[in-house]
């Protein structure tokens, strides 16, 4: 790991770290203490800061952007964009992989690129920023690299779970629950390719399709909201 490809991940990061060793320490796995059989400090610890820098700094600009939404969608957004796959996506962006610290068995299993190491990681970085420059360079770091995931206020509803919110909307009608079907499922077993329809009292109201069955019924209940909140809107009298 020379110094001059962690200047150019720091830049990346838009953070100068005026402490080295906490950069470093960031990117130290936790392997590296096993192998060694010795006490060496790893990024755990910073880890558990991290999530909480991330979850402080994601949760205020969420509260501030979207004045018009309740803690229910505000909290499945932050959920959305704080899961260990977006954070390893995060990290991914960085070339965070490159740079870990890891134990040779790590290494040889292909660590670099697991996501719940990227993932972990990144986690440690934001303490790592934060124990370095405060609060204040923490949150301008992270609204930076997340500026993209905020979307729209109608997109943060769409990190709602449409199967419950599409049965919450049919059961305020009637008290039938919505049905899913699966109608195929082509491909090899390793990509297959799902679609599944939703259908109330026997008529369809949504089709979607996905990797796996779950996926497809949630594209379903998608459409079908979708569908529903069109014709409800069609039917809505005009006003002068």
């Amino acid at each position: 790991m020379s110094a001059a490809s962690l200047d150019e991940f720091q830049q990346r990061l838009g953070h100068p770290f005026r402490d080295a060793e906490l950069l470093r320490l960031a990117l130290t796995h936790p392997s590296i203490a096993h192998e060694q059989s010795r006490d060496v400090l790893h990024n755990q610890r910073l880890e558990f800061l991290g999530d909480a820098v991330l979850q402080l700094a994601l949760t205020r600009e969420l509260y501030d952007r979207y004045p018009a939404l309740d803690e229910g969608p505000l909290t499945k957004a932050r959920a959305h964009m704080v899961n260990r796959r977006a954070l390893a996506e995060q990290a991914r962006r960085l070339g965070l992989g490159e740079h870990l610290i890891l134990s040779r068995g790590e290494e040889t299993t292909g660590g670099r690129a697991r996501p719940s190491n990227l993932a972990d990681a990144f986690e440690a970085l934001m303490g790592a920023v934060f124990l370095d420059g405060g609060f204040d360079a923490a949150r301008t770091v992270v609204l930076r690299l997340f500026d993209g995931g905020f979307g729209t206020a109608g997109q943060l509803m769409g990190v709602e779970n449409p199967k419950g919110e599409l049965q919450e909307l049919l059961q305020a009608r009637n008290t039938e629950a919505p049905q899913y079907r699966l109608e195929s499922s082509t491909g090899p077993d390793h990509n297959r390719d799902f679609e599944c329809t939703v259908l109330q009292r026997g008529v369809e109201i949504g089709r979607g399709r996905g990797k796996s069955k779950k996926d497809a019924e949630t594209e379903a209940a998608r459409v079908a909201l979708e569908f529903l909140r069109a014709r409800a809107a069609e039917a809505k009298p005009a006003t002068d």
